[in-house]
């Protein structure tokens, strides 16, 4: 009855996750109400020399649902910790981030996965999560326009954007989008705005770049895991990341947002990258320098608890849709022996994990060390 329960609330979760819509934009999103501080209180709990250097002896599964975005690199993770401890076995599945929240709220996986922090809504119905940055992502926005000359990238803001994906922008010629590209030749083809069908990260982070970029999407639709997309008769939804990069590369005129980890199949799938504009004016590729320089803004604004909107940051090289991957995991756990299993996983990634090795294969950069040090803070917590 009670695991019934916990599936209920986070379920509820799940709707609210995300900032509330607010006419004043959400350059800097409303941080949900933070958990009080990790204190260290006993062996192994607060500080990375006290964390475990093993996960134990016991031999466990550990189960992992969530984002698409992150399930590459996750996977890769999973495989790498189980050649180097065989005892412990992790299996991964890209059901979306909600999906993720919400399993991981329920108890019925041992993490979730989610491009997305937690709002205060999954804080309020199940204070004892934790969202546990384990690298910095991003996200692109890809096209289907042919014609366009080597190297073109497209330059789009969210107040462009919005208008595609609301409709009032219909074809790739419009003025708008031409006045944003003086010498390109754009193709006078219908819009066609891709959105994901499934409650995910992914939204959560494009929703809130259309609402730093147009105030009436902001007042209108506002951002979440899932948002109320307008009517526009060509606009079609499709299922995770790689949903998103095959229907692109079949549909002449689509626009789609994309996590960052599939940019080399949609580049492989002959679809084009925009410039997206940031806060400072500047139109910007996401690549290592403008991912840094994003999130590197943030970092002393950090809150304990990790929970930060890195949405169109100040930084005038910056790529505006930046965000930390986080762990969503929660702070008690069933055993002692799953609750070590888990601290020394999460603890690996944001370490070892962290290499160019790994993170190099999706396009991700390394947690900065004082967010290093705030994650291993909250990890010390679980128990």
């Amino acid at each position: 009855m009670a695991l019934k329960l916990r599936r209920v609330l986070a379920l509820c979760a799940v709707a609210l996750l995300g900032c509330a819509a607010s006419a004043a934009g959400v350059t800097a999103c409303a941080t949900p109400p933070q958990p009080p501080p990790v204190h260290a209180t006993g062996p192994g709990i607060g500080s990375r020399g006290g964390l475990p250097a093993t996960p134990g002896s016991a031999r466990l599964t550990l189960t992992e649902t969530g984002s698409t975005l992150l399930y590459p690199l996750l996977r890769t993770w999973a495989a790498a910790y189980h050649g180097k401890y065989p005892n412990i076995t992790i299996t991964t599945a890209p059901t979306g981030s909600g999906t993720g929240i919400a399993d991981a709220s329920a108890g019925t996986a041992d993490l979730g996965a989610s491009d997305a922090f937690l709002s205060s809504g999954n804080l309020v119905l199940d204070p004892d999560l934790l969202n546990v940055p384990l690298a910095i992502s991003a996200q692109q926005i890809n096209y289907n326009l042919p014609g366009l000359g080597p190297g073109v990238h497209v330059k789009l803001n969210g107040a462009v954007l919005a208008r595609m994906y609301s409709g009032s922008i219909t074809t790739w010629n419009d003025p708008a989008i031409a006045a944003l590209n003086r010498g390109v030749r754009l193709p006078a083809i219908r819009v066609v705005p891709l959105h994901r069908a499934e409650s995910s990260g992914d939204t959560f982070l494009f929703s809130s770049y259309l609402s730093t970029g147009d105030p009436g999407w902001n007042a209108a639709i506002g951002y979440g895991t899932v948002v109320a997309w307008p009517p526009v008769p060509a606009a079609r939804a499709e299922q995770g990341n790689s949903g998103m990069v095959a229907a692109c590369a079949v549909t002449r005129g689509c626009v789609a947002y994309v996590g960052i980890s599939y940019l080399t199949q949609a580049l492989a799938a002959g679809l084009g990258e925009a410039a997206l504009q940031n806060a400072a004016g500047h139109f910007v590729l996401p690549d290592g320098p403008s991912l840094r320089a994003a999130v590197a803004s943030f970092v002393p604004a950090t809150p304990q608890n990790e929970t930060i909107s890195m949405v169109n940051g100040p930084a005038a090289g910056g790529y505006p849709i930046v965000n930390f991957e986080y762990a969503i995991v929660a702070a008690r756990q069933r055993s002692p022996a799953k609750a070590r299993a888990i601290k020394a996983f999460l603890h690996w990634v944001i370490t070892s994990g962290n290499a160019a090795g790994y993170l190099g294969q999706v396009r991700f950069q390394p947690l900065p060390a004082p967010i290093v040090t705030l994650a291993d803070a909250q990890i010390g917590g679980i128990r």
